[in-house]
């Protein structure tokens, strides 16, 4: 194995070398598979540590690197590995400065480099380590939920979620409930805890959108420009005059209805998320298939370029500011190479921090007695304004699915909803945030409907 750096920083490496040639999986999906790895075992290992928990190689491989989609799925778990960290000091713990994952004998590893206040970044595919990054001490964990425990009934629905009642297959590492603002009850997978991070899939959505709001109360972006291309355009990619995607609005893209085109349905975005690609390079460039506003299509590359509009803010107001204002410190927003929020999916948070941001919608939006949100926001993100997904048990708001459809469940229901598992539902007439979360392996999915509607049923009024 290549050493490739930095002169004072302890290696640890691990796994065999044994499965390096599958003559069935191409060297691009070897890549991805790499790049996969490596900014897994970087964001999980280096988020816990920043919240003063630990998550071990070998716990991210059983959890998040197994079930994960093919072809990936087939060669990750025998790619090489080193993790790189820094070797520490007085008052500062060491941390993880990169981990590096070989894919091909002829080429240079995939790289996920780590800074603690930015989180970590893929390189691209034969890209380099730049300098060191900074770091910094952990921040203190900051949790002050007043606990109004719920035995019995709560603890019999929560353990179903763990033993796969749920959904075959599936495997839950956190449940937390809270009501009236208080925790009624939480538990963890082995492992686990309530300072673990996980990245939130598509919860990043939700709090992508949660942002967006937070701008427009600014005054610093509107959510309902002018549609016929007057106006200017929302994203500057687009601000050629007769480009037709200036008729694109923020709301457009909150609702996935910015009819622009996709190569799958969510288009998985493997480019950017694990190859090293920017979000310039990928997210922007889809042209028009369907005028704006009349179709929905589920897609990543809305929400990077809804994000993407707010980036002008992010240097008075970033991220990690909002998530300071409400106590989620355990919550990191992670970008590419070159500096974009990759929040579509690339946001690290623990249950507890997810269950504040459900908290802060029940809130309407204001938080120790402050507005963060236009007024109205929250019913109009959990509102389905836009056009609806065809044969979905579940409607669409602004960044958030709506279980106003499911039986048994308070038709206000809105909720994240993230890749394997990952789900924060918020149930305003009840006063309750259900947060579950998990690694379920691809294929297989968690009934989140009839979850919600058992554990309100568990609940006391």
């Amino acid at each position: 194995m290549k050493k490739l750096l930095t002169a004072a920083a302890l290696a640890i490496s691990a796994a065999p070398l044994s499965a390096q040639d599958q003559p069935e999986i191409s060297r691009y999906d070897r890549a991805l598979a790499a790049g996969y790895k490596a900014l897994m075992l970087c964001g999980a290992i280096a988020n816990a540590d920043r919240a003063g928990a630990q998550r071990s190689p070998e716990s991210v491989i059983e959890w998040e690197l197994a079930g994960i989609q093919d072809p990936q799925s087939r060669v990750v778990a025998d790619l090489p590995y080193k993790i790189v960290r820094s070797p520490g000091g007085k008052n500062v713990a060491s941390q993880v400065v990169q981990v590096e994952v070989e894919y091909a004998p002829d080429t240079m590893p995939r790289i996920a480099i780590h800074n603690s206040q930015q989180g970590c970044s893929i390189l691209p595919i034969m890209g380099g380590p730049p300098p060191v990054p900074t770091l910094r001490a952990s921040p203190a964990n900051g949790d002050d939920w007043q606990a109004d425990w719920q035995d019995g009934l709560w603890s019999d629905v929560a353990g179903n979620a763990f033993n796969g009642a749920y959904g075959e297959g599936g495997r839950t590492t956190a449940i937390v409930v809270v009501r009236h603002g208080k925790l009624t009850g939480e538990q963890y997978a082995p492992g686990f805890g309530p300072s673990v991070p996980q990245r939130t899939w598509s919860v990043a959505k939700s709090i992508a959108a949660t942002l967006v709001g937070a701008a427009a109360y600014r005054g610093e972006v509107t959510l309902t420009p002018p549609t016929d291309g007057s106006g200017p355009a929302v994203v500057t990619a687009w601000d050629t005059v007769g480009d037709p995607r200036r008729a694109i609005t923020l709301d457009h893209l909150l609702r996935m209805a910015s009819g622009r085109y996709s190569d799958t349905p969510g288009n998985r975005t493997d480019p950017v998320y694990w190859g090293g690609a920017t979000v310039e390079e990928r997210a922007a460039t889809w042209p028009l298939i369907h005028r704006p506003g009349t179709v929905y299509r589920y897609a990543n590359n809305d929400t990077l370029m809804a994000v993407k509009s707010i980036q002008p803010s992010f240097k008075a107001h970033p991220p990690s500011e909002f998530f300071a204002a409400l106590g989620m410190n355990n919550t990191v927003a992670e970008r590419d190479w070159t500096g974009n929020y990759v929040l579509s999916s690339q946001v690290w948070s623990t249950a507890r921090d997810l269950a504040r941001l459900g908290q802060f919608y029940l809130k309407d939006g204001v938080w120790n007695g402050e507005r963060l949100l236009p007024e109205g926001f929250v019913t109009y993100a959990s509102s389905p304004l836009g056009p609806q997904p065809e044969g979905s048990p579940f409607g669409y708001g602004a960044g958030f699915w709506l279980l106003n459809q499911s039986d048994g469940v308070p038709s206000d229901t809105f909720a994240g909803f993230g890749n394997r598992g990952q789900f924060v539902v918020i149930v305003p007439s009840r006063n309750v945030v259900i947060v579950r979360r998990g690694e379920d392996p691809a294929g297989t999915r968690f009934d989140i409907a009839a979850f919600t509607r058992d554990m309100l049923a568990a609940i006391s009024e």
